[in-house]
């Protein structure tokens, strides 16, 4: 009996091959002859473990499974999804989805030349950072500005300024974690700064922070907005005005790391009570860091904003290089902030604003024609209550009353995988084994590629 791996074509014989051309003629030989490898080693284990019946010598097997593999390596590890959680800044899927403004000023941006380091009027080099500073100062009321990578950069650069090889004050229930398990003590550590712990877990008085600041060994106070958990019950905390007081009568800043960087009012959308940048400046932070991705709705940037000084301080500090935005993130910045200037155009354009705004029923209409559709395609499913949420580390204890559209199916684990694996993937919720899709998070435009991506997933998941 003859061994079948002799019937296995060669590669040089694959390449020469009728069914190898059209692939030689839409990708570069070395990629094919990789892939040409590829598909022969899968055969040749087939083969091996007595698992294959297919002829073996026939090049068109191969050119099939070569261009399966030269297409799925042509897919881009950052994609687009389709987000039906419900969660409004989701982490995983990039936070927040900028507004078509910031979009088309970040592909200018990216498509051109710029000023970015340079004065037009004095025909000189210029600085990056003045790009939204002025803009950030008016409508914050901030007398100095600064954007750098992220949130913690920000923070990072604060404390190295301020604080470097000097103590920082800080409540122990202001130690908090944030994404990706960093924790502000270790921030702070990286920093070059010394931590100070005051206080307990739920109760810091003012005269903890002035106890710390006796020996003058401490260059700073930092207060952490406890976004993204609550303490209640037998409770107690300095608020930020009395630790101003505090600050200013020993000479030293105090920095308030806000978090989240709403830039309107939290009852504008829907939400309770939330510091925003410029209730911290008002109430005598001389510094404010926050994010521009979460609820200001902008791209991944850290901002600091206040006393002139100490961002001029911050601006001069080496470390400033290292965590400095690109063109890009400043031009899609500030086209996010200049559509701040009207609040209601900030609402309706900002697309986190306008998802966390949305009604009830503005969410029910959409999802009872996303079920008409579905249904048209003759998927079973059906329009239920869902409950969204903020995400982002923010308003952890809020639910948004929502819709979803629950689809029928045999699996709903199986049915996620499917609906994940096609293009564009959507990410839905699994609720006590029912697949929802929360159409809070669906932005609008996407309806008719979540019909099709629910159609072929609920097809693919079937059974036969």
């Amino acid at each position: 009996m003859s061994d079948p791996r002799r019937s296995i074509p060669s590669v040089d014989s694959l390449l020469a091959s009728t069914e190898f051309g059209p692939l030689l003629q839409r990708y570069p030989r070395s990629r094919v002859v990789e892939a040409a490898r590829g598909a022969i080693g899968e055969v040749r284990a087939l083969v091996e473990r007595g698992q294959t019946g297919a002829d073996v010598a026939s090049p068109s097997q191969y050119a099939r499974d070569a261009e399966r593999s030269l297409a799925a390596s042509d897919v881009p590890s950052l994609r687009r999804v389709i987000n039906g959680t419900g969660v409004v800044l989701h982490t995983n899927l990039g936070r927040a989805p900028l507004a078509a403004a910031a979009v088309d000023a970040m592909v200018a941006a990216a498509r051109d030349y710029t000023n970015l380091e340079y004065d037009l009027d004095a025909g000189a080099r210029g600085s990056r950072y003045e790009h939204c500073a002025s803009l950030l100062c008016e409508l914050t009321g901030a007398e100095g500005a600064l954007a750098v990578n992220n949130a913690a950069g920000a923070l990072v650069l604060a404390v190295n300024t301020l604080a470097r090889d000097a103590g920082v004050v800080v409540s122990r229930g202001e130690l908090v974690e944030i994404g990706g398990g960093f924790r502000i003590p270790e921030i702070l550590e990286r920093s070059g700064a010394r931590l100070v712990e005051v206080g307990s877990t739920n109760r810091t008085r003012l005269r903890d922070y002035e106890d710390a600041l006796s020996d003058g060994s401490v260059r700073a106070i930092l207060k952490v907005h406890r976004s993204n958990f609550r303490i209640t019950g037998f409770t107690e905390e300095a608020s930020l005005a009395e630790l101003a007081g505090l600050a200013a009568r020993h000479g030293v800043p105090l920095v308030h790391d806000l978090g989240s960087g709403l830039m309107i009012e939290a009852s504008e959308v829907g939400l309770t009570v939330e510091p925003r940048p410029h209730d911290s400046l008002a109430a005598g932070a001389d510094l404010v860091t926050f994010s521009a991705d979460k609820l200001l709705g902008g791209p991944q940037a850290g901002i600091l904003l206040g006393r002139a000084a100490l961002i001029v301080a911050m601006r001069q500090n080496p470390l400033c290089r290292a965590l400095r935005v690109d063109k890009v993130t400043l031009a899609g910045l500030e086209a996010t902030l200049r559509l701040y200037r009207d609040p209601a155009r900030a609402r309706a354009e900002i697309p986190t604003l306008r998802m966390l705004a949305a009604s009830e029923p503005e969410l029910t209409e959409r999802a009872e024609r996303l079920a008409s559709s579905l249904s048209a395609e003759g998927v079973r499913c059906r329009v239920v209550e869902a409950a969204s949420a903020v995400g982002g580390g923010t308003f952890p204890e809020v639910e948004l009353p929502s819709r979803a559209v629950e689809i029928s199916g045999p699996s709903a684990t199986e049915l996620a995988r499917a609906l994940r694996d096609g293009d564009p993937p959507v990410i839905g919720r699994i609720l006590d084994d029912r697949l929802v899709l929360d159409l809070r998070t669906v932005l609008p435009g996407q309806e008719v590629d979540l019909v099709r991506r629910v159609r072929e997933a609920v097809a693919g998941t079937a059974p036969s």
